[in-house]
């Protein structure tokens, strides 16, 4: 055990924050298994990506199939797995968006659906929300305000950030874009959003919202790009979060969901833009693009999505959440706010000193957390378990909570 933490001190990396003192040793579920023979239960779906819980029986079998089969391949060469999910992914969207770039990262995806508006519209500038996390690459990082930008020198030019709604947020809007309209330099190329702002502290823009955001971009010959890393794929209840507002976006971008924890992304269009995009020389061609490894895993994914019918579990489960979570508000003043939708809940401790070692309590208790601490708004846990978890994994994960904010406050 000492010699592990010794190496790690010695060796590693460290790339936010501090690691969390357990030793992971496996994994199923909703739980994880430390070295130690501890169970925690997961709230996190490990980075907010294994939606199906740790090791599904289901993704094992597809996995070790596939990778004694077909693993990977010359990025220009083509398998039945990846055309397969790309004809699948198009069957769950509205018909304009049919055309399918297969990745690994969010910020993978996001740099190459900002790629693409910037070489369709022949601009360069780029919208985003001032909470926003659209990545840690390039432009991705130039369209990331929630964390990660100072002491790195210059981000891309003409990146500008509007803010996330609140209050009297048409009013809002219209002086966010009277501010970007009077910085641009006439070349806005992109608006990039998530449907719930889920590092900005799971905040959920107002039914209405995205309509007139479109709009805005409408107005000014701008593309609008949803990330929907977090929210697509069932967990808020849909199959998209955008199906709420009924707003389509020109641009697509899936990550963390699709692959259930194994680095799989996808880009998608309207066939109008891919064609536009081909004419003038669209290049993103990377070492993983159109593996069919990750490629039949998220075929697997969507088999267990639509056999299992997990968006309306998400829905029901998530209601359940909030019942709970309301709860724990009614009975600690230390709970500020209950928000999000499905299994994408924000729970506000008014606190932010309190935030750390209600974590580490729950931790203690064997239950995983993580808190956004954002500057005034003291500090949010993002609570996303698995769309596979039952009621009773859910119960213990609220009496933990429970008992580690009572010990709090």
């Amino acid at each position: 055990m000492d010699s592990f933490w010794d190496d790690v001190d010695r060796h590693l990396v460290r790339y936010g924050g501090t690691f969390t003192p357990e030793i992971i040793d496996s994994a199923s579920g909703s739980f994880l298994f430390t070295e130690d023979g501890r169970r925690v239960l997961d709230f996190t779906s490990g980075q907010m990506s294994a939606i199906l819980g740790h090791s599904h029986p289901r993704v094992v079998e597809t996995v070790q199939r596939q990778i004694a089969n077909l693993d990977h391949l010359f990025s220009g060469m083509l398998s039945r797995p990846v055309v397969d999910l790309a004809r699948r992914l198009a069957g769950t969207l509205p018909p304009s968006l049919s055309k399918v770039q297969l990745l690994t990262t969010g910020a993978e995806s996001n740099e190459a659906a900002l790629r693409m508006a910037k070489l369709v519209t022949g601009k360069h500038e780029v919208v985003a929300f001032a909470r926003s996390w659209h990545g840690m690459t390039a432009a991705a990082a130039a369209a990331t305000y929630s964390a990660g930008r100072k002491g790195y020198g210059p981000a891309a030019p003409g990146n500008f950030a509007i803010p996330a709604p609140s209050g009297d947020w048409r009013t809002q809007l219209d002086l966010a874009f009277d501010l970007v309209d009077a910085q641009s330099v006439g070349s806005l190329a992109a608006c990039i959003v998530e449907p719930i702002l889920s590092s900005g502290g799971i905040l959920e823009p107002p039914p209405g919202y995205f309509a007139a955001l479109r709009e805005k971009c409408r107005e000014r010959g701008m593309l609008l790009i949803f990330d929907e890393a977090q929210t697509g794929l069932c967990r808020t209840g849909t199959w998209y979060a955008f199906e709420r507002d009924g707003v389509v976006p020109d641009i697509l971008t899936l990550s963390k969901t699709l692959g259930a924890g194994l680095p799989l992304a996808a880009v998608v269009t309207s066939a109008e833009i891919e064609e536009e995009a081909h004419a003038r020389g669209y290049l993103f061609f990377t070492t993983h693009v159109s593996d069919p490894l990750v490629a039949a895993v998220g075929n697997t994914v969507l088999d267990v999505l639509e056999e299992e019918r997990l968006d309306e579990r998400a829905a029901k489960l998530g209601a359940f959440l909030r019942t709970g979570l309301e709860d724990i508000a009614a009975r600690h003043s230390l709970v500020s706010d209950v928000r999000g939708r499905g299994l994408l809940v924000g729970l506000e401790i008014a606190d932010e000193s309190l935030s750390a070692p209600i974590t580490r309590r729950c931790l203690e208790l064997g239950l995983h957390m993580n808190i956004v601490q954002m500057p005034g708004m003291g500090g949010v846990f993002r609570i996303a378990p698995p769309l596979t978890a039952s009621e009773e994994e859910l119960e213990l994960g609220l009496g933990i909570l429970d008992e580690a904010i009572g010990a709090a406050g």
